[in-house]
């Protein structure tokens, strides 16, 4: 016969207590749980704050804080509090009307800041008193709804208003001024701190800190309203619109520019003339993946600055198209690209003999055979103006970057030579200067019958510890003016018929790789 065995539990784990106990932390759970979802749904709020629209929301958080998101110059994160709860506040919209009123009055301004401040605390007590509100709410719905009984649903209410209190007591426990005159700065704010300096006394620099807010205001201001009253190109199919940015250098401050400047401009590509890298090294790969991220076709030239490896991983990007001695046709216009013959990507290696002479006749060299094969490309683009400036006649504009300063000129043939200063403010050679390399780029209108450019956009943000914004517009004066070729001359022997070859003569493991 089988041989039947049990087990029997302890009466503590059975009796009427157990059970009672049980229940009681069941009807905790759903409390707790329907008080969470509550304060989502209900911790969110716009409000007007200034000339804009803030959205502030809590979110879940072990670490707490507070994140401030000001489009398109970036974030400051500080550390006010301990979790579990983040509060986050970003610029949601801007008003051009009360925008434009804050500009052409000078003293708006100076007053701006006290307003700032009531709107900020106005909108974080309706915030918070909301958030309560939907989360007791909610604690009480779902007990009711679970346990069907008016008893139970009261203690789950009860289990949420004491954990909002254990919240709020963390909240204030641990809550330190201190944080706000120490934030963490993110994109363009990267390097805010310099504005203030090291400030460690909140008491003595907080009026530093208002006059900064104010400014930050009015410059995102400025950038917003300028661009809405701006004669625009309306986006017909007439109009080609390219991002044009040359010189990154690593900063990743650049990426949230590009992005922003590419939706708000409607761009339909963007060309980069090299040097997204500053030593070409296989860690700096990396930072080519977040072209990835951009919506759009995204050309690009190697720059002196730019390994054969850094070449590789702009191409692995989904979005990208490297020119090297090749044309594409791109969004209807035909590019023609051909990436920097140097490698030169430190001060040991940037005495390459390679001078402007020697470059020009490579250009020239190059632009001869491109003549010889056919093509007739819209557009060139290359890294160094020199080298650029040898295919004067070939075509109707050449885009290039290398100088950090931008220019555009006619050259003699009827070629206009583009030469875009450095969208990451020249990275950490913006600090070989006394001041600060501007982040530069431009949206560049082409008409899509013609294949000409139209105009263009040049817009300017302040460099490393500054946060001016910039944009003028600029129309091309004779957009269907004819190209007279230059005529062929015959090669001499200084004359290089092939790239330089300064790479085998300064050879790194990343031109072999």
């Amino acid at each position: 016969m089988p041989v039947r065995t049990s087990v029997r539990l302890p009466s503590v784990l059975t009796g009427p207590r157990a059970r009672r106990t049980a229940r009681i932390l069941a009807v905790i759970a759903v409390g707790l749980l329907g008080g969470m979802i509550g304060l989502l749904l209900g911790g969110r709020v716009e409000t007007p704050v200034g000339p804009t629209e803030v959205s502030l929301h809590l979110r879940p958080s072990w670490s707490g804080g507070t994140t401030v998101q000001i489009p398109p110059l970036g974030a400051l994160h500080m550390d006010t509090h301990e979790g579990p709860f983040q509060l986050r506040a970003s610029v949601a919209e801007l008003h051009p009307e009360p925008a434009r009123k804050l500009i052409e009055d000078g003293t708006a301004l100076e007053k701006i800041t006290d307003r700032i401040a009531t709107d900020l605390r106005h909108g974080i007590i309706v915030l918070l008193l909301r958030a309560l509100g939907l989360a007791l709410a909610a604690s009480f719905l779902a007990g009711l709804l679970v346990f069907r009984s008016w008893r139970r649903a009261l203690l789950g209410l009860g289990s949420a208003i004491a954990a909002a209190l254990v919240i709020a007591l963390v909240t204030w426990a641990t809550f330190d001024p201190r944080s706000i005159a120490q934030p963490r700065y993110t994109g363009l704010l990267a390097n805010a701190p310099q504005l203030v300096g090291d400030t460690r006394n909140i008491v003595e620099r907080f009026s530093a800190y208002r006059v900064q807010l104010a400014r930050l205001v009015g410059n995102v201001s400025k950038l917003y309203s300028a661009t809405s009253t701006l004669p625009t190109y309306e986006p017909d199919p007439s109009t080609i619109r390219v991002l044009h940015v040359s010189d990154i250098h690593l900063n990743p401050a650049a990426w949230n520019v590009i992005r922003s400047v590419t939706t708000q401009f409607q761009v339909n590509l963007i060309i980069d003339t090299g040097d997204l890298a500053d030593h070409g090294s296989k860690p700096e790969d990396r930072f080519a993946d977040d072209i990835g991220t951009l919506k759009v076709p995204y050309v690009y030239i190697r720059g002196n600055h730019d390994s054969r490896g850094t070449q590789r991983a702009v191409a692995r990007q989904k979005n990208a198209i490297v020119l090297d001695d090749a044309m594409r046709e791109v969004q209807g216009l035909r590019i023609y690209g051909i990436g920097d013959p140097r490698f030169t990507p430190d001060k040991t290696t940037r005495d390459d003999n390679v001078g402007t002479d020697q470059l020009r006749a490579l250009g020239r060299t190059q632009a001869e055979r491109l003549r010889a094969s056919g093509q007739t490309p819209d557009l060139i683009a290359v890294h160094d103006p020199a080298q650029a400036e040898g295919y004067s006649g070939q075509t109707p504009l050449l885009l290039s970057g290398h100088a950090h300063k931008r220019t555009t000129k006619l050259l003699p043939t009827g070629t206009r030579l583009f030469v875009q200063g450095s969208t990451g403010g020249a990275g950490l050679r913006g600090l070989e200067n006394e001041q600060p390399t501007p982040i530069e780029l431009s949206v560049l209108y082409f008409s899509r019958t013609s294949h000409r450019l139209q105009g263009w956009d040049d817009i300017r943000l302040g460099g490393l510890g500054l946060t001016s914004a910039q944009i003028e517009r600029h129309l091309e004066p004779s957009p269907d003016r004819p190209i007279t070729p230059t005529p062929q001359t015959p090669q001499t022997p200084q004359s290089p018929s092939t790239p330089p070859a300064t790479s085998t003569a300064t050879p790194t493991p990343r031109e072999g790789a």
